[in-house]
C-alpha cells in the first residue's frame, strides 16, 4: 500500500502526542484467514483496534515488511503444516481463507465451536 505525501501548513503550535485512530475491523472474530505471506492460516478469537504488542516484537520484523500500527490486528488460533499455535497479525496480511478445509488447532475448541458454514462462534460461556 502506498500513500501520497501529506501537505500541512506551517503552524505555531507545539505538536502533541495522540494515539493512533482505529479503523473497523475488515474481518470478524471466528472468520477463518489466511496469511498473506506466509503458509499459515486460522480463526480469529480476538482484534486489537490497533497494534498493542511490545514494541521490542514489532521490531523483529524484518523492516521491508513490517506492518504499520496503525490498523486492526487479529490474534488467531493459527497453523501450518507442521505445527499449531496463537499467531498476531496485521489486518494487511489477511485474506480470506475459502479453503474449506477443517482447522485443528486444539485450543480452537476450548473458546469457539463450528457454525456449519465454515466460520465459529463463541462456546457459551467462554467470553
Amino acid at each position: 500500500m502506498t500513500s501520497q505525501p501529506e501537505s500541512r501548513a506551517p503552524t505555531s503550535r507545539a505538536p502533541t502526542s495522540r494515539a493512533p485512530e482505529s479503523r473497523a475491523a475488515r474481518f470478524a472474530i471466528g472468520q477463518v484467514v489466511r496469511h498473506r505471506l506466509f503458509p499459515f492460516r486460522g480463526v480469529i478469537f480476538d482484534v486489537d483496534p490497533v497494534f498493542n504488542n511490545t514494541e521490542e516484537w514489532w521490531l523483529a520484523i524484518p523492516e521491508g515488511i513490517r506492518p504499520s500500527k496503525d490498523q486492526p490486528f487479529y490474534h488467531l488460533f493459527a497453523e501450518n503444516d507442521e505445527t499449531e499455535y496463537v499467531a498476531y497479525v496485521s489486518e494487511q496480511n489477511l485474506l480470506p481463507d475459502t479453503s474449506g478445509r477443517p482447522l485443528r488447532n486444539a485450543q480452537i475448541g476450548n473458546v469457539l465451536v463450528p457454525t456449519g458454514d465454515g466460520s465459529y462462534r463463541f462456546r457459551a460461556g467462554a467470553n
